[in-house]
């Protein structure tokens, strides 16, 4: 299996597109400050899951599924953070902190899953 299909994968490229799409609507003067850092760590996500997946050992998978649970934790950081400056309508913010929340609980039972 590629992991192109693997459904933690799928989520965090979904989850990569509205945090781009959020973004758009911050001022351009945040373009180099919260813009970039919610954009890295979001591609950072997903990223770390590929990059685990084509790993040698399920230990070194687990390992970049943490690196990838970091990234979700400084995500949520960043979003609280734009959030309370108001760079964006605070309605747009609500769908894209769930999906961090949600994908922070799925990144904890897979990795918990892949330890048994």
């Amino acid at each position: 299996m590629s992991y192109k299909e693997q459904f933690i994968w799928n989520r965090s490229i979904d989850l990569a597109v509205n945090c781009y799409l959020l973004t758009s609507q911050f001022p351009d003067s945040e373009l180099y400050g919260l813009t970039h850092q919610i954009r890295c760590s979001a591609v950072s996500v997903a990223s770390n899951i590929a990059e685990g997946y084509g790993r040698r050992s399920k230990d070194e998978y687990i390992h970049f599924l943490h690196i990838s649970l970091g990234s979700l934790r400084e995500l949520d950081t960043q979003l609280i953070i734009a959030q309370k400056v108001k760079l964006a309508d605070e309605k747009l913010f609500t769908p894209v902190t769930n999906e961090v929340e949600e994908m922070q609980k799925i990144m904890v039972a897979s990795i918990n899953k892949l330890k048994t």
